[in-house]
């Protein structure tokens, strides 16, 4: 009897493994309609997930990438956070990517990011709906609006933040800016002024970034549980702000909520309650931690760099000097003259990488340069291999803003820069973080000198972060 459980017992195990194994198999090996790139799908269900969040200390390309692009080339496979997804460093596929938006592919992320921004946030939208608000938003960030408004509002945040900033003996540089974007673009979508508010909104979505791209395991003490924290307590404050709002019927419109809001009272509303709640959590998010994090590598950079500092204060103080009143705010045709500037700006995006990759869909079976990328597959497109390639820019890793000098102004996504994405999704607050970092140098090279106090040491996991902050200290020129 004990000989027959014990084969009974060896059977079931081996059935075990050999199921195991197949699937293990299938999971390694799965099946295309064509060639598939080259590239490992890791282990079942983690895929490799472990290796694309790994911490890189530098500008370059990250490691996870680069490994990958010296072995397989420019589109390769692999899985991440359960999903297979190919990922493209090759500029032409890239494009043909951003091009081919509704058509052969279709704004995707990960579920784990969908859970983090919303199922209703407007990278999940298609169609119809995903253009109705990107008009919506266009009212708000469009030039018509940032030459009317939104210049000038900025050119005195960015004044009033550095005077006061000076009189500190150290300031954090990351968090300083932050906290001066946010306060500004927060009250132009929420009317949100944080010493009238019982609510640290602001703290929500720092709490929220932290953990925003980092290995979803949703558990006390992980920093994505932190992140989903965030956001849950942010998105209580925006439900309660709108339920307030929807029951006073008798209310001006004074922000873009209020646009929102109008647009859910029409007779065939559009907009929805979910929708709207997530719009306005991406704006919040989206309207001052990317660029907060690209002006504080920038001044870091400049600090770096006296060449292009020098060059960059001439610029401004020429401004300065042809003002009949000198204390005069930034005007629209001074910030269009910024030709220099505006060269430094691209350089530091493009050095930034804010966005390690940018997701989309496969819509059907795809093939491209020999490859078939299958329907239902992720596609990420990698703007930094791009971007630190040596074949497209000559020393990719200086901080050389004269590569740009006499080249097309970049109004669009090209083959060979994407900082702001490309094709129909081109980011629709790229007018706005231009204007933030062209008005906040503008301030800083013309009133102030600084200095590193500590910090500036930058870390990627796969986002840009400065973990031990970058503290300076402004000094007033005389």
């Amino acid at each position: 009897m004990e000989s027959l459980v014990c084969v009974a017992v060896w059977a079931v195990t081996l059935a075990m493994v050999m199921a195991f194994t197949m699937w293990a198999y299938r999971w390694s090996h799965p099946k295309a309609n064509g060639r598939l790139p080259p590239g490992s799908l890791g282990l079942p269900l983690l895929g490799e997930t472990l290796h694309f969040f790994a911490p890189n200390p530098t500008c370059d390309v990250s490691p996870f990438v680069k490994e990958r692009l010296g072995r397989y080339g420019n589109i390769f496979k692999t899985s991440i956070v359960g999903r297979s997804v190919v990922v493209s460093a090759d500029p032409d596929l890239n494009y043909y990517v951003f091009q081919q938006e509704g058509k052969l592919f279709e704004s995707w992320y990960p579920d784990t990011f969908t859970e983090i921004f919303g199922r209703d946030n407007v990278g999940s939208l298609h169609g119809f709906i995903y253009k109705y608000l990107k008009t919506l938003v266009l009212r708000l960030y469009g030039q018509e609006n940032l030459k009317a408004v939104l210049l000038s509002e900025t050119d005195r945040a960015c004044r009033a933040s550095l005077a006061s900033w000076a009189s500190r003996p150290v300031i954090e540089l990351k968090d300083a800016i932050s906290t001066m974007i946010f306060d500004l673009t927060a009250k132009k979508l929420i009317s949100y002024e944080p010493s009238k508010s019982p609510d640290n909104l602001r703290k929500n979505f720092v709490a929220f970034i932290r953990g925003l791209i980092s290995f979803p395991v949703d558990i006390p003490g992980t920093a994505y549980h932190e992140c989903m924290q965030g956001r849950k307590n942010a998105m209580k404050v925006l439900k309660k702000m709108m339920q307030e709002r929807m029951a006073d019927t008798g209310r001006q419109s004074e922000d873009f909520f209020d646009v929102l809001i109008e647009e859910m009272r029409r007779e065939k509303p559009v907009m929805t309650e979910a929708i709207a709640l997530d719009l306005m959590f991406v704006l919040l998010f989206a309207s001052f931690e990317t660029t907060a994090l690209a002006l504080t590598l920038g001044v870091k950079l400049l600090a770096e760099n006296p060449r292009v500092l020098q060059a960059l204060t001439e610029e401004h103080e020429a401004i300065v000097s042809n003002r009949k009143d000198k204390d005069a705010g930034l005007t629209w045709a001074e910030y269009k003259s910024m030709t220099f500037t505006s060269q430094v700006i691209l350089e530091i995006v493009r050095l930034a990488n804010i966005v390690p990759g940018i997701f989309r869909k496969a819509l059907q079976d795809i093939e491209f340069k020999g490859y078939t990328i299958p329907a239902g597959w992720g596609v990420m497109v990698c703007p930094p291999a791009v971007h630190l390639n040596p074949e497209i820019y000559e020393d990719p890793l200086a901080f050389n803003p004269w590569r740009w000098q006499d080249k097309v102004e970049i109004t669009g996504g090209t083959k060979h820069f994407m900082a702001f994405g490309g094709g129909l999704r081109f980011c629709v607050g790229t007018d706005l973080s231009k204007v933030l970092m062209a008005t906040f140098i503008h301030c800083l090279v013309t009133k102030y000198r600084w200095r590193t106090v500590k910090g500036g040491n930058i870390v990627r996991t796969p986002g840009l972060s400065f973990p031990d902050g970058f503290h300076v200290q402004l000094f007033p020129k005389s």
